[in-house]
This record gives C-alpha cells, structure tokens and sequence, in this order.
C-alpha cells in the first residue's frame, strides 16, 4: 500500500518541480526596482519587462526623482521610457535598441544589471 502511494506523489512532486523552472525570455518577465541616491538627487526606478515577439523584449521604465538643493529634497519628478531590447539568451543580456545599453540578467540572483544600477525582481 505505501507503494502505491509513495510513486504517485514522488512522479507528482517532479512534475510541479519542473513547472516551476522557468528559462528563457520567461525568466526576465516582470516588475525591477533600483533605489539609489547621489549628491544631487534621490531616485526610485521601475522596470516592467515583457515578452515582445520573437527573440524582442519590450521595458517599460518609470522614475521619480528629487533633485537635492542645499541637502534638501525638493519636488518629486517623473518620467517614462519605453525600451525595445533584443534578448540573447546565451549571454543572457538585453541590448537596448535606440540608444545601445546593455542590460544582464543575474538568473541566480534574479536582478537586471544596467551599469552600475542593480534592479532586484519583485514579482
């Protein structure tokens, strides 16, 4: 009888384990936040990635920033780009088509790398 229960759930247990591994363009699909702060001003980055056809990614970037007069925060400015990226999956880089950054993907870490800018996965 344990038998009859033990592979069924064994079999079952490795299916739901290999649903779970996500490759890919699949892997970058999400929402990334970067915090920094500067002498000059504060800023809070979003970078919602999604699926574009083919080996295309689409990065939709949102900003709000305070630029710093005297040490004090002043306004809270936004802005919004809209990024097309070619994905390389062995690299495991996107290069950004207009203006050429290049963006890795840590997959142990599931963080995007763009320069010096870390932007941790929250979703």
């Amino acid at each position: 009888m344990r038998d009859k229960v033990l592979w069924p759930g064994l079999i079952l247990g490795l299916f739901l384990t290999a649903c779970n591994v996500i490759t890919g363009k699949r892997a970058l699909e999400g929402a990334y936040v970067s915090h920094s702060e500067g002498k000059y001003s504060i800023a809070d980055d979003t970078l919602v990635v999604e699926q574009g056809e083919g080996n295309m990614v689409l990065i939709h970037r949102r900003t709000g920033f305070r630029r710093l007069t005297n040490g004090r925060p002043g306004k809270k400015e936004y802005g919004l780009e809209e990024w097309t990226c070619v994905w390389n999956e062995d690299e495991g880089t996107l290069k950004e088509l207009r203006k050429g950054r290049l963006l890795y993907l840590d997959r142990d870490s599931a963080t995007l790398i763009l320069g010096k800018r870390v932007y941790e996965k929250v979703n």
